[in-house]
């Protein structure tokens, strides 16, 4: 076979794993979009639940006018969308029009069933719930729900010394609020605060795990051996950063590692076999980008 049809074969094949990939991608936004209507649907649209963002804004609309949930979902993500496209271009945002789309047909079919649960904190928790899986599964598909993520992005890019989760909780405070006055009932709006709160647990679950991550550095006369145990036992990276002794002068090895935080009674038990005099920090990794963590590639939100 000649140089040239082991090429064409190489991009033919390239082009049907993509198709694949696209496939597996939209039946998982297609997927995902039900689980977020039912979570709407079913529990938090007809408790009166305003759980923040453009589904928050739709369900306050749809009690003032006679247009469904769904269809204000639609409607409002059109020009966000529009700008969206203006700022990332029109591949970015194909999968968020799909997804936004599926998610307003489905919400507007399931609305006829009606409310699930009248109990409001189950509405809240078990809608939140349902919302943040369905979230978070449109965000590992590469797409975006649409709304409030896409503003919050493009500020993001004229003011990069905000901070998302500021620039979240600001425009869900105001919807949140909003609902206290059009729904006339206080203890809507703080259920819907706190429906707000458990989308934002339940989404960093879904995309991140559960794992938390602790950073470990150690200062021994062992450290060979200590690193060598870490090495073979726990199967984790190890690091040595070279360290010196204000008042020695000594240079010391230091071992920095990073690991799982149910890993980190057996390092320190390994430590304390090795040497009782080790001096160890052992402190919390809020943010880890590497192998076994979240990709170093991928764009926060």
């Amino acid at each position: 076979m000649s140089n040239k049809a082991i090429q064409e074969n190489e991009i033919k094949y390239e082009e049907k794993k993509t198709l694949r990939q696209h496939v597996k991608d939209y039946f998982m936004i297609t997927v995902a979009s039900v689980l977020y209507a039912v979570g709407v649907s079913l529990f938090l649209d007809p408790n009166a639940l305003a759980p923040g963002g453009v589904t928050g804004i739709a369900i306050i609309l749809n009690r003032v006018t006679a247009m469904e949930t769904g269809t204000w979902i639609l409607l409002i993500n059109i020009p966000i969308i529009i700008l969206g496209i203006r700022k990332f271009g029109f591949r970015f945002i194909v999968s968020t029009m799909y997804a936004t789309a599926m998610i307003s047909v489905f919400t507007n079919l399931l609305s006829g069933i009606g409310a699930v649960t009248e109990d409001p904190f189950l509405a809240a928790l078990v809608g939140s719930v349902l919302s943040a899986v369905g979230m978070g599964l449109v965000f590992k598909a590469g797409a975006t729900t649409g709304g409030t993520d896409i503003i919050v992005k493009v500020l993001r890019i004229h003011f990069p010394h905000l901070k998302t989760g500021s620039l979240f909780l600001m425009t869900d405070a105001v919807i949140v609020t909003a609902s206290a006055f059009v729904f006339r009932d206080v203890n809507k709006a703080l259920y819907a605060g706190l429906s707000v709160c458990l989308i934002s647990f339940v989404l960093d679950i879904v995309l991140y795990g559960t794992d938390g991550a602790k950073l470990i550095y150690i200062i021994s006369d062992r450290s060979k051996e200590i690193a060598s145990r870490l090495l073979e036992e726990l199967d984790i990276g190890v690091t040595y950063v070279k360290g010196e002794g204000a008042y020695s002068g000594k240079e010391k090895a230091v071992i920095m590692c990073v690991m799982r935080k149910q890993l980190s009674p057996k390092a320190q038990e390994i430590v304390k076999e090795e040497d009782p005099v080790a001096f160890m920090i052992v402190t919390s990794a809020t943010e880890i980008y590497g192998e076994g963590y979240k990709n170093i590639f991928s764009e926060k939100l």
